[in-house]
């Protein structure tokens, strides 16, 4: 290689070197600018809510969950076997409370007593 093309060589490597910095500059900038803009949103927001203004228990005390067994609720049937169902003809849950909200226990031959999970209650030695 001659020296003109070592020239144009180190020209192109000069040349790279100085659009990185210029676009490391550029994101930079970008960056700056996005941070900005985030405290100037901040300051424009309300201030948070003190101490006092934070919500409190009802009168009545804490509230309790509900306990309630739920069943599946059907899919309704078309009218006409060709008819397709409508989404407002559907129920809007997959479930509906139960007939019967008596507790249900275990039965004697039901649970650990029959072994129905677990070891069959021998002892292995």
């Amino acid at each position: 290689m001659n020296t003109a093309s070592y020239e144009v060589i180190a020209a192109s490597g000069a040349l790279k070197a100085g659009a990185a910095f210029i676009g490391g500059l550029i994101i930079v900038a970008g960056l700056i600018w996005a941070v900005r803009l985030g405290i100037k949103v901040r300051g424009d927001e309300p201030p948070r809510p003190t101490p006092d203004e934070q919500p409190t228990l009802p009168a009545s005390g804490p509230t309790h969950e509900m306990r309630e067994r739920r069943e599946p609720d059907e899919v309704p049937h078309a009218a006409d076997e060709s008819e397709r169902l409508k989404p407002t003809q559907m129920h809007s849950s997959g479930s509906r409370p139960a007939d019967d909200q008596s507790r249900q226990r275990w039965g004697s031959g039901s649970g650990r007593d029959s072994g129905g999970t677990g070891s069959d209650g021998s002892a292995q030695t």
